[in-house]
């Protein structure tokens, strides 16, 4: 196969992937309605994930402390992949598992919605922040991919990307995303005018 080929088929495989996650739009409808509410209310977003989703989560937060589409007040997000001295220090003295559900006992409140990413559904981590949110009254809600794994049982609304190829996973994850970051800002902003 060519290479021209080859790039033209992971062009179309990737195009589908993302025509596919029209399945996922009343979960996304969810996810906005929970985002609008909560920033509305005072609360905050805290995302997280590991390797691509860590990138992810840091990437949703900065459209929304700084600006998706057009300049509007900052929205209070934070992304718990951004401080090395934390992860290391909770993966060194307790251990990886706990490098976020640690932080979620300080940061989450009542109200917030956290943002757990996890291409496979399983990751521990990732699990175990979403558990800690959970208990302290938080919506939370699962980026996932192949079938959910065990993480869209625990989360109150679970975006599931039916894939089994973490690239197309994550592809979809930024597209819902960048969907969910416009009409937020542009919900939120209706409201503050």
């Amino acid at each position: 196969m060519s290479i021209k080929l080859e790039i033209h088929n992971k062009i179309l495989d990737s195009s589908e992937s993302i025509k596919k996650s029209i399945e996922n739009i009343p979960e996304i409808i969810r996810i906005i309605e929970s985002i609008t509410k909560s920033l509305k209310k005072g609360n905050k977003i805290i995302l997280f994930g590991n390797g691509g989703s860590a990138a992810d989560a840091q990437h949703i937060a900065a459209e929304l402390v700084g600006r998706f589409d057009y300049d509007r007040k900052s929205l209070p997000a934070i992304s718990l992949t951004t401080d090395t001295s934390v992860i290391t220090s909770i993966g060194n003295d307790y251990s990886f598992e706990k490098i976020f559900s640690r932080q979620c006992e300080s940061l989450v409140n009542k109200g917030d919605v956290v943002v757990g990413i996890s291409t496979s559904g399983n990751s521990i981590n990732v699990k175990n922040g979403l558990l800690v949110s959970k208990r302290k009254g938080a919506k939370t809600v699962g980026f996932l991919g192949h079938k959910g794994g065990h993480i869209k049982n625990i989360v109150d609304i679970p975006l599931i990307v039916n894939s089994n190829s973490t690239p197309r996973i994550q592809e979809v994850h930024r597209t819902a995303a960048h969907i969910i970051c416009e009409i937020v800002e542009k919900n939120i902003s209706r409201r503050s005018r």
